[in-house]
C-alpha cells in the first residue's frame, strides 16, 4: 500500500507544469470529497491554474452540478468509468478550466458491492479539445488510505499528461 506519495510535493509540481501551459484545472470529486481541491489550494498562487472544484457527494448533485445522466448511474453506478466521464464531461462544461479529472469510489466502511469491492475507486481525465480517458483501480488500506492513494493518483495522471 502506497500511502506515503507526498501531496504537496504532487500538487507544486502539477501546479508549476499547469502555470508554464496556461493551463487551468477543475476537480470533480465524490469519495474524495475535495481532498484534490484542497491539496492543491494549499499551494499560494495556485488561483492561476486551479478554477474550482465540484464535490457531487450524492448521485442528485452528480446529476445537478455535473449533468450526469439518471440512466448512466442506473445502469452503471456511481463508482463506473461512465459516471466518472460524464464528471469530468460536466465539469468542463461548468467551468474555464482547461482540464478537468473525477473521482468516485467505495472508500469504506461500508459502499462496497461484490463487483465493487472497498478500495473500488473510477477516474476520468479530459482536456477541453475532446481528450478523455479513464481508469478503475482497486487500493489496500482504510478509508483515509484509500483517498489518500486516489488523490495521489488523480493528480500524478494529470502531471503525467502534461508531460
Amino acid at each position: 500500500m502506497e500511502t506515503d506519495r507526498d501531496l504537496a510535493a504532487i500538487a507544486r509540481q502539477l501546479g508549476d507544469r499547469l502555470f508554464a501551459l496556461g493551463f487551468t484545472l477543475v476537480a470533480a470529486e465524490s469519495c474524495t470529497g475535495g481532498w484534490v481541491a484542497k491539496v492543491l489550494t494549499d499551494i499560494p498562487g495556485s488561483s492561476t491554474w486551479f478554477d474550482r472544484g465540484f464535490v457531487t457527494y450524492s448521485n442528485e448533485a452528480k446529476q445537478e452540478m455535473l449533468g450526469v445522466q439518471a440512466e448512466t448511474l442506473e445502469a452503471h453506478g456511481a463508482v463506473s468509468e461512465e459516471t466518472v466521464r460524464e464528471m469530468v464531461q460536466g465539469a468542463l462544461k461548468h467551468s474555464r478550466g482547461t482540464m478537468a479529472l473525477a473521482i468516485s469510489g467505495t472508500a469504506g466502511p461500508g459502499g462496497a458491492t461484490p463487483n465493487k469491492p472497498l478500495g473500488t475507486v473510477c477516474f476520468a481525465w479530459g482536456h477541453r479539445d475532446g481528450t478523455l480517458w479513464s481508469c478503475r483501480e482497486r487500493f489496500e488500506g482504510g478509508r483515509d488510505e484509500v483517498r489518500h492513494q486516489a488523490v495521489a493518483l488523480a493528480l500524478e495522471e494529470v502531471l503525467d499528461y502534461l508531460g
